[in-house]
């Protein structure tokens, strides 16, 4: 009798961890200030989904500001973030680097103020995450370092969404990590779009606020391919009138421009070396077909590229995110 009580115990204890692996999770939750969804705060219903998701789980957020510092950390893969609408779901915060931690705090490292890595409204630390329909904002002003949007997870993409700052908006920060921005509206001043990552932007629209640099890329020596533009459009602000393209935070870093709108604030050099002539050497600096009254490729810098049409062959989303064939595509 002993050995049949002890095999039942076995049995149960097989059939609970069966029912445990087969147990099924919410694959939807709403968030709404109001009090009508699953959760009140974007950050919680975050943090309510299950650790290592190998299933898309939506997360559809309601108008409203949310006044809110997004952390999506790395055990939280695989959330499609969904606002009703662009300009009706605001992300908002204010940090920047140089402001105080509340009570003058000290963090892990023993630092009381925020740095330009920490600054963030909203941070995806994990993979396989998509955002879609939201403005994002860092609204601290011009300050100094504050970002907007900082991205570290692999596989990384970001729909229709209107991204927000004045110096560093959009900090594409990891190197190796893969980034697609699609008809996006990002605005800043001084290098609103910097970082070390693979970062691909089709048809969005960048819009500098002040006499300043487009991008600030630092890829590695060993990356093939640094922030790729199709068919964008480059704007500005009445007040911008001497834009570059870009300028280099490290050597080797490559930026590329294909079929891009370019406006008339865009300087005819184009390209600034960071005060480094040794740059120049390094760095992949190219456009194709630009087109606009900021088009000026007879007079760009003589160290950057003006692509030819044999060459856009290596400019496609499968050989710059280095997808292998016969595998799906995530960022569709």
């Amino acid at each position: 009798m002993k050995k049949i009580g002890i095999i039942l115990l076995l049995l149960v204890g097989l059939v609970d961890a069966f029912a445990q692996n087969t147990a099924k999770y919410p694959v939807k939750f709403t968030v709404a200030q109001d009090g009508t969804g699953d959760f009140k705060t974007i950050q919680e219903a975050i943090m309510a989904f299950r650790d290592h998701s190998q299933e898309r789980v939506v997360l559809f957020i309601k108008n409203g500001t949310y006044h809110e510092k997004i952390v999506i950390p790395a055990n939280k893969p695989n959330l499609h973030l969904v606002g009703e609408s662009r300009a009706g779901v605001v992300i908002t915060n204010a940090d920047y680097s140089g402001k105080s931690y509340l009570n003058n705090q000290k963090d892990a490292v023993g630092k009381t103020q925020f740095s330009t890595y920490n600054s963030y409204t909203f941070l995806v630390d994990a993979p396989d995450i998509i955002i879609e329909n939201l403005t994002i904002q860092n609204a601290s002003g011009r300050v100094g370092q504050a970002v907007a949007l900082h991205v570290e997870g692999d596989r990384f993409v970001c729909k229709n969404c209107l991204i927000l700052g004045n110096q560093d908006t959009l900090y594409a920060a990891k190197e190796g990590s893969r980034q697609y921005y699609v008809h996006c509206q990002i605005e800043g001043t001084v290098d609103f779009l910097f970082g070390k990552a693979i970062a691909v932007f089709q048809s969005c629209v960048l819009k500098s606020l002040s006499d300043s640099y487009v991008t600030a890329v630092a890829t590695p020596a060993y990356q093939p391919y640094g922030f790729v533009f199709f068919d964008c459009k480059l704007v500005a602000d009445s007040s911008a009138k001497k834009v570059y393209l870009g300028r280099p935070w490290r050597p080797y870093c490559k930026t590329v421009f294909i079929r891009t709108d370019m406006g008339g604030h865009i300087l005819p050099v184009g390209w600034h070396n960071w005060g480094n002539p040794e740059n120049e050497k390094t760095v992949l600096y190219a456009e194709y077909q630009s087109t606009g009254t900021g088009a000026n490729p007879s007079k760009r810098a003589t160290w950057s590229k003006q692509l030819k049409k044999k060459e856009l062959s290596a400019y496609t989303l499968a050989k710059i995110f280095g997808t292998k064939e016969n595998l799906p595509t995530w960022w569709e």
